[in-house]
């Protein structure tokens, strides 16, 4: 193979273009590589999200300058970023554009600096970098990028060869640099997708472009035995935003079991009713080209209505500003579930960004809502710890003047809403909503998607596990039975309120007879039960 001095910027475009599609094929991979074994596992989900953005944004560029497509790339990826892992993927594409500012090729050499930039980006992001994950994986990476470049060879296929191979027992070596990921059995989640992405340049650099088609990438194991069971992989329960679909089918000999079943590999919210004559179809997919491709030779279709998500957020912007009031200072609230909204909507939240568990909204999604609001001041309620980083970019994209309170649960979500004084000013309300964010207890329970030893807790998958505060502390064969557990852990006696917000999978006859029981062990609380709505979280507890 020759060598490859230089590349340009429709280089630098489509190797990650490539990449892109080389990361969607083990995105659900990367989902189930969560450290507790809850169903909202989305690393994998957002970081090809971000890197679609990425992409698309890339395509604005002049493909005959490195330095252009990179600034387009950095740009995407800010606007694009979902959660944590994609706000960090960000931060290394800024650094990638600031280091190849004004050049119009990249040498090999070049090209290592430049990871090394990115690297020390993405660490003085964050006010507290942590080893063992993504972090470490682009600095080694990029030390061993420097390290070929210099000694042995600065060819840009080479150097990104060694920057890979780095990348890869980088990541089999993170368990042993964060004992959580030890105990959980898995390495990091973000590593391993950063490490699919280097890889998937790599075929592209190589022109191993049947490599990219037919074969999946590889999944890191680590380096130590893991004192848990290796996790099943577990589907993306739900791709935000993409392309809602719907059509029928008319045919002979149809089978909607078969169909549905096939579909749900393809996309998300599958639903498939009808005979063997005629079948309606709704799903959500990232490529409706696909659906289209797959189901056109089974008969022929009717009723096609197939609509960009994200123009249907854009909708519901339009309509939340069409209802908004007046206020000195709004504040956003990004929550998950009808019931959950209204509340939040009922104590003050000037817009509710929907989004939470499995569904990270972009930095483009809260940026559009801040934009939306009429006030030029706004104060920002992640709700989920996956949240907080992505809201923190928006302050750098909008002239308003912006505040993070980092709630990381909807009880403190709620708790730092009831603090809220529309007579004080803005600092003073960040200044008493963190204050009261830190004094509500957190419970939640959902169900466990694998098998695995976390936390001196022996977890079956489906059985019922509950957070506090965030922490594992119980498992049971009963939602119902956790709340008992994981609330008979928490000190009531100076407790005013217990609210008790039930999911989608909840009936209220089990919600009431919960919350009944409670009011019974402690007539002194006030206990309430309240219709959330939320997917895949059986309760969520407040306790005041």
């Amino acid at each position: 193979m020759a060598p490859t001095k230089s590349i340009n910027g429709q280089d630098l475009r489509e190797m990650f273009a490539a990449a892109t599609s080389w990361l969607e094929k083990s995105s659900a991979d990367i989902d189930a590589l969560n450290v507790f074994p809850v169903p909202d596992g989305d690393t994998g989900t957002n970081m090809l999200l971000t890197m679609r953005s990425t992409v698309e944004e890339s395509q604005m560029a002049d493909d005959h300058s490195a330095s252009r497509v990179a600034k387009a790339m950095a740009k995407g990826a800010l606007v694009g970023a979902r959660g944590n892992s994609g706000v960090i993927l960000s931060q290394i594409f800024s650094g990638l554009s600031q280091a190849l500012d004004g050049k119009d090729a990249v040498t090999g050499k070049e090209l290592a600096d430049a990871l090394a930039k990115a690297s020390s980006v993405a660490y003085a992001g964050l006010s507290n970098p942590v080893e063992g994950t993504i972090l470490t994986v682009i600095r080694e990476a990029a030390e061993a990028a420097q390290a070929h470049a210099a000694t042995v060879s600065d060819d840009v296929v080479s150097v990104i060869e060694a920057t890979a191979n780095a990348a890869k027992e980088s990541v089999a070596k993170t368990p042993t640099l964060l004992p959580v990921l030890m105990e959980a059995g898995v390495v990091d989640a973000g590593g391993q997708g950063l490490y699919t992405i280097l890889e998937g340049v790599l075929h592209y650099l190589k022109g191993e472009m049947e490599q990219l088609k037919l074969r999946r990438p590889w999944m890191v194991a680590s380096s130590v035995p893991l004192t848990a069971k290796s996790p099943q992989m577990v589907g993306v329960e739900e791709v935000p935003y993409g392309y809602c679909t719907n059509f029928v089918i008319k045919g002979e000999e149809l089978d909607p079991d078969k169909l549905r079943k096939r579909l749900e590999k393809r996309g998300q919210s599958v639903i498939v009713v009808g005979d063997n004559s005629a079948v309606r179809v709704h799903i959500h997919t990232l490529d409706p080209g696909d659906i289209m491709s797959y189901v056109v030779p089974l008969g022929t279709l009717h009723q096609i209505n197939i609509r960009n998500m994200d123009e249907q957020y854009h909708d519901f912007i339009e309509m939340q500003k069409e209802r908004m009031p007046a206020v000195a200072v709004a504040i956003v609230a990004v929550v998950v579930g009808e019931g959950l909204a209204n509340v939040f909507t009922s104590l003050g939240a000037t817009f509710v960004v929907p989004g939470g568990q499995t569904m990270n909204p972009s930095t483009k999604d809260l940026l559009q809502a801040v934009e939306a609001v009429t006030s030029e001041k706004v104060i920002i309620l992640p709700n989920n710890k996956n949240i907080v980083l992505t809201a923190s970019q928006v302050q750098s994209l909008t002239e308003k003047t912006i505040e993070v309170v980092p709630t990381t649960t909807i009880p403190q979500g709620v708790a730092a809403l009831l603090a809220f004084d529309y007579e004080a000013d803005m600092e003073t309300n960040a200044q008493n909503m963190n204050k009261a964010r830190a004094a509500v207890k957190s419970i939640e329970v959902t169900r466990a998607v694998r098998s695995t030893r976390l936390g001196g807790l022996d977890i079956k998958k489906h059985q019922a596990i509950g957070f506090l505060n965030g922490d594992l502390v119980a498992v049971g064969d009963s939602p119902a039975a956790v709340v008992q557990d994981v609330l008979g852990r928490v000190k009531l006696d100076t407790a005013e309120v217990i609210t008790i917000y039930y999911g989608d999978d909840t009936t209220s006859a089990e919600a009431e007879e919960v919350g009944g029981t409670l009011g019974k062990q402690h007539p002194q609380i006030q206990v309430e039960v309240v219709q959330g709505g939320q997917p895949y979280y059986n309760y969520i507890v407040s306790v005041e």
